[in-house]
């Protein structure tokens, strides 16, 4: 596998992002120049966020709001045969279509994630580390690491499970059994806002609590609600 021969699509679930999505869909020409599809997901948005959009991405679907639902639409309609998740306030590396090429030449992995940092320093430095550190020791990856998959491996698994919370830990349990993920050093740069805007120390104790719950069985709606999603 290598860039020439790969069709990556970058898959994007939207939701009133009209403030910042065409900064971040800007920061994804780069990919497109070489040949990336770029597909927006869009969770009925009330704002101009459609609009926006359709001026930057290959393809723009309508798909019932929920982030899990979002991206298996966003990957239904895909014509890549690796596919990358990415949150709408997270941004790549410069050259993260050759780093997943050659990541999964070399390790032949069917699937993986990048590290992450957030885009301040401080505690959250901290927090990142801890992330990263997790998900090598767990094989387990969470949405904000931009999760990457062959369009097989994520067919076999039958995509995201349609849940309020959590569907980045639940496909990641199953991607497991097909393999250790691919762990791409490369760092992609995530907003820490929720983290600024409730505090660090209390952001981290909700995520353990909501995790611990889920892995418990806790209904992920409930937990949802709980984050603050409504």
């Amino acid at each position: 596998m290598t860039l020439s021969t790969v069709k990556l699509t970058i898959i994007l679930p939207v939701l009133n992002e009209a403030a910042g999505i065409e900064a971040a869909l800007k920061a994804l020409r780069r990919f497109r120049v070489r040949g990336v599809e770029i597909v927006v997901a869009d969770g009925a948005s009330s704002d101009c966020t459609a609009d926006i959009v359709r001026g930057y991405a290959d393809r723009v679907v309508n798909a019932p709001r929920g982030r899990a639902l979002q991206m298996n639409v966003g990957a239904a309609a895909a014509a890549g045969d690796v596919l990358l998740f990415l949150h709408a306030d997270t941004q790549l590396p410069a050259d993260a279509d050759r780093q997943i090429a050659d990541g999964m030449a070399r390790s032949g992995r069917l699937w993986g994630r990048f590290d992450v940092q957030f885009d301040n320093g401080g505690a959250l430095r901290l927090v990142a580390a801890a992330m990263n550190l997790r998900s090598r020791l767990t094989g387990i990856a969470t949405g904000d690491q931009a999760m990457v998959m062959t369009r097989a491996a994520f067919a076999e698994v039958g995509g995201f499970p349609p849940i309020a919370l959590m569907e980045d830990i639940a496909l990641s349990v199953k991607l497991k059994r097909l393999g250790r993920p691919l762990c791409v050093s490369a760092r992609v740069t995530t907003s820490g806002r929720r983290w600024r805007e409730r505090g660090t120390l209390r952001t981290v104790l909700l995520m353990w609590r909501l995790r611990l719950a889920y892995f418990l069985g806790a209904d992920p709606a409930k937990l949802a609600r709980a984050y603050g999603y409504r």
